[in-house]
């Protein structure tokens, strides 16, 4: 008999997926709004725990304040000044926004109700598929057509996804994925957490947090020490919304980022296939400053669309998909 359980819930008017690991007393929810992860739930002596520093009821899965837990698809993190040239066609996301107005960021399916393709626990987990779509007439400067699906798998070792993109369109499309999971470890600001970010380099930016164009962008750790992470060390003052690039893997070729709280003993390992990390100390937020830390795999660099260098990795050609695998380890002590 498995210890796996997969079911439904509701918040608010919200259907929510709830993955269950009954075993190691863990509980996941995720909202069809976004394929939002609302909760990341672990039983402990003193009582349950949620890693996950999430939205909090109906009223913020709605509005979305902070990018908790975005699927951020079919781009990551910003476009600058909204626009793009793809294909040699030029592309604006926000027509007839003024300049000093515009910001597209996180793509577009932060909104959007996925579908609940397949939900079941089997001998190795409780699985959750949701899927979307992008269609030409949806948004403007994208006239491309995609079938979306992120896969959510409450396993023995945490929760991985593993995300689809296919392109259903007559021509190729620019996309990329990320996610922007927000983790919370105990009761103290993040000034002492513990941080492990193995990269050879930070990214630069401008004022609009846009990276600098090219090799401007990267940054060698050896020369921006602030932003070295690669051996464990407390936060502090630090201000993060920094990516790091250069990232090494380990020895089964997945890459992982690490986070512990030395106060509770609780700590996350994020984990990803290839691309950027970005960490955000959470100082610019709506509630609970600098008491989460948002760990972002993304498969490229933010404003990708723009960087000739990201255009071979995030092209996708008609008919084909790409896939992206990535997710969050849990330590406790």
């Amino acid at each position: 008999m498995t210890s796996y359980e997969a079911g439904r819930d509701t918040l608010g008017p919200h259907e929510l997926a709830v993955l269950s690991d009954h075993a190691r007393g863990r509980r996941v929810c995720i909202a069809r709004r976004g394929a939002t992860v609302l909760n990341i739930e672990q039983r402990l002596p003193g009582g349950m725990h949620d890693f996950a520093a999430g939205y909090r009821d109906a009223a913020e899965l709605d509005t979305r304040p902070g990018s908790r837990f975005a699927i951020m698809l079919p781009f990551a993190n910003r476009i600058a000044d909204a626009r793009y040239v793809f294909d040699g066609q030029a592309q604006d996301l926000q027509p007839g926004v003024p300049s000093g107005q515009r910001a597209s960021r996180h793509g577009f399916v932060r909104g959007t109700d996925f579908a609940i393709e397949r939900l079941e626990a089997d001998l190795e987990g409780a699985h959750v598929v949701m899927s979307t779509a992008i269609r030409p007439d949806m948004y403007p400067g994208y006239p491309h057509a995609l079938e979306l699906s992120v896969r959510f798998s409450l396993q023995a070792d945490g929760l991985a996804l593993e995300v689809g993109m296919r392109n259903v369109g007559a021509e190729a499309a620019p996309c990329f994925f990320g996610w922007h999971p927000y983790f919370q470890l105990g009761d103290t600001p993040v000034d002492s957490w513990e941080l492990c970010i193995p990269a050879s380099s930070a990214i630069r930016t401008d004022a609009e947090i846009i990276p600098l164009p090219g090799a401007q962008a990267d940054v060698p750790l050896e020369q921006w020490p602030e932003l070295d992470f690669r051996q464990p060390r407390p936060i502090g003052a630090l201000k993060l919304d920094n990516g790091f690039a250069g990232l090494h893997a380990d020895a089964d070729g997945l890459i992982r980022t690490r986070m512990r709280d030395p106060h509770s003993g609780l700590g996350v390992v994020v984990w990803q296939e290839r691309g950027i990390m970005l960490a955000f100390s959470a100082d610019t937020v709506s509630r609970d400053v600098r008491r989460s830390v948002a760990l972002e795999p993304m498969e490229s660099y933010a404003n990708a669309f723009n960087r000739p260098e990201c255009a071979a990795a995030i092209r996708l050609e008609p008919g084909a998909e790409r896939r992206f695998r990535c997710g969050v380890e849990l330590l406790h002590s």
